[in-house]
């Protein structure tokens, strides 16, 4: 009887891992949406106020905030481009506790530029995550690519 008890609760834990993981990819998937939509309203509900961040755009230097993103978002993102598809490839979560998880991908994001010319490009990023008042909010992440934004090639 112990056994089963044990392997009942084995079963329960791997269900609620893989639910949690599945979290964080759909919210890192509600993410990638908001910037490709240039939805900042949306991104600021996503992200931690605090946001800290390492991406080529900062010319390796570590970002505070959200006021770095806003510019990309008034004045690049969800403009210049007439399609976007974003793919976020191999992704790979690890739970830090009930509260906190990382996730590591490859993004791939295809666009049309203004003259119908089809592109893709391609960055490796990880975002930690933290749930906080039971919803995930991002806190950090690290994208290494291209400093050249897709939305900003599209007006060339």
């Amino acid at each position: 009887m112990w056994y089963i008890c044990l392997a009942s609760h084995s079963v329960t834990n791997s269900y609620l891992f893989t639910a949690r993981k599945q979290e964080i990819i759909k919210a890192t998937e509600q993410l990638v949406d908001c910037i490709n939509s240039g939805d900042f309203e949306g991104y600021t509900k996503i992200c931690d106020t605090h946001l800290t961040s390492f991406e080529p755009e900062a010319l390796g230097n570590l970002v505070e905030g959200l006021e770095f993103h806003k510019f990309y978002f008034d004045n690049v993102l969800g403009k210049n481009c007439k399609a976007i598809n974003t793919m976020i490839m191999n992704p790979h979560v690890h739970l830090l506790g009930e509260d906190a998880a990382c996730i590591a991908y490859i993004r791939l994001t295809q666009y049309m530029d203004k003259h119908g010319q089809a592109h893709t490009q391609q960055s490796e990023e990880t975002r930690v995550w933290q749930r906080r008042d039971h919803k995930w909010q991002c806190m950090h992440f690290h994208r290494s690519g291209s400093p050249s934004s897709p939305f900003a090639m599209g007006t060339k």
